[in-house]
This record gives C-alpha cells, structure tokens and sequence, in this order.
C-alpha cells in the first residue's frame, strides 16, 4: 500500500512528488505516453533558465529529480479509480491502494469528428459507465475507443446488459493482451463512424461506408482515461470538463486531490508547478491525519 499515488508525470504531478517525498511518504507515480509537454522545442518563460529548455529535457530532469528522493514510476495507463476507506487504482498490468491520489493527468483533447455527437450527450451518448449503466439494463448499447480504457467500459456494463459492441471508430485495436483476451466475448467493429442520430434520443450510428446500426446507448472511452473521466465515476464536482478544486487543490472527495491542467485555469508550466507544490503539502496534512485513523 502507498502513502499517495499520483497520476500523471507532468509537471503538477512530479511538483508534488517532491514534496510527499521529502516528507518520507510511499509515493508511486503512474503514467502513460508522452505529456503534452514533450512537443514543446524552446521553453523561454520559466523561472531559472538562461537560455531555452525543450519540454523533454524539462520532464526528464522532473523525473529524474523524483527518482532521486525514492519515487516508484510505473509506466502504466490507469483505467479505473475506487475510493472506499482507501482508493483502489487499477491500471492494464496491476492493482495499487493507496490512503491519498493526486490526479495530475493534464487535458486531453478528446474531440471526436462525428456529427450530432454533442446532440446527444445525455439522450443516449455517455461518458461514464458506472453513471449511467444502470439506465441500459438489457438494452443494446456501444462503447466507443479502442485502448485499455474502451475495454474496461465494456466489462463494466457486462452488470447491465449482455448486448455490449465496442467501436474502434476505424481504428485497429490497441489493448494489453489481458484486456484483448478480456474483451474477446464482444462484437468488435472497427468501421469509421459518420454520424449518430435519433429523434428525441439517439437510434443508430452511421458508418462512412453508408451503412446503420441500431443502438440505445454509445459510451464514449475514446483514447485514455482523463481526469475528468475519474472525476465523473468519483462522484467530483467538474465545471466546463475541468476538476474542480479549492484553494489546497482538495476535491470534494476527501483524499482525492487534483493540480495543473486538468483543473483549467492559466496553462503555464509554472503554474502546474506551483499547483502541485500545494497538492504536495495538501496530502502530507491529509496521510498524516488518516494514519491516527486507520
């Protein structure tokens, strides 16, 4: 069991590995694929650099830093968050608990090019299983995505309905082989989808070669896991897709703490940087309270 896990190794979420650090807490980052960082060539505007940095050479040297003080770092892509007594979070290759989580997971674009897409957002388009599941008992429903994430969408409605489609949106699959042997009692079609539409709740998918599909439900699992994606099956206030927080970076969820994009507000490094310092010290207050609890 750790002390915090932190999702994400950027810079809000390294910031405040070094602070849990220091502060000898069992602290385990987690991430998956590159930060949205990395595509940055010069850096000019952070604090203590002379001369341009590239966002490689910034995140290696956080990294580094963070190894150096005791960090774990599992490259691993999270796909689902339980918050009991402690948390439970299950990535594609294990199970971790921990007493605190920091989601550090940035803002990913998830913009899917399909017509009528936002029509339908809550009239039959879904973005979180354990929320609106229970509405699809028995009913034929689709999990839109083709990553680790989509699948676990599908095992999930498997408590609601047997009649589960998971569209890869003309994609190939790109899953762990425990999630493909998972997932192989599911119709899987990899056409590229047009548009969805309905009268008053959606109907069918289109698919760009002219053909329809019946379905009640289309759960959208697009890519990875986001933080708002967490948020959702937690239970966490969002506001416009972003987290939200208050002045410690605490969701309304007690030991659930959020920092840099993922929360909005003015996308700087520096920014990120300072929000996860004071998620750091946040859950440093929060371990040392619950350990007198349990």
């Amino acid at each position: 069991m750790y002390d915090v896990i932190i999702i994400g190794k950027g810079p809000a979420g390294i910031s405040a590995s070094l602070y849990t650090l220091r502060a000898n807490l069992k602290t385990l980052i987690i991430a998956k694929g590159d930060s949205s960082l990395m595509k940055a060539q010069k850096i000019e505007n952070y604090y203590g650099f002379e001369e341009p940095i590239s966002g490689r050479e910034l995140l290696e040297s956080g990294v580094k830093q963070a190894l150096r003080l005791g960090a774990e770092i599992v490259e691993d892509e999270v796909v689902s968050i339980e918050k009991e007594d402690l948390f439970k979070v299950t990535a594609s290759n294990g199970v971790y608990t921990a007493k605190a989580v920091l989601l550090a997971t940035g803002q990913v674009q998830k913009k899917l090019n399909i017509v009528n897409i936002d029509k339908f957002e809550g009239k039959g388009v879904s973005y979180c299983s354990t929320c609106d599941g229970f509405f699809y008992r028995k009913l034929k429903v689709g999990v839109l995505g083709n990553k680790d994430f989509a699948a676990h969408e599908a095992l999930e409605l498997e408590n609601f309905t047997d009649k589960i489609t998971i569209y890869t949106n003309g994609m190939e699959l790109d899953m762990t082989p425990v999630f493909s042997e998972k997932i192989s009692k599911f119709t899987v079609n990899k056409k590229l989808i047009a548009k969805v539409d309905g009268e008053e709740f959606l109907e069918k998918i289109y698919f760009s070669d002219g053909t329809s599909e019946a379905v009640d439900g289309l759960f959208i699992a697009n890519e990875r896991a986001t933080g708002s994606d967490f948020a959702r099956k937690l239970g966490v206030i969002t506001e416009d897709g972003f987290i939200v927080v208050d002045k410690d970076q605490k969701t309304n969820i007690e030991g659930l703490f959020a920092a840099g994009d993922c929360v909005g507000g003015f996308k700087q490094i520096s920014v990120a940087v300072g929000e996860g310092a004071k998620a750091g010290r946040s859950i440093i207050d929060y371990v040392r309270n619950h350990k007198l609890h349990t």
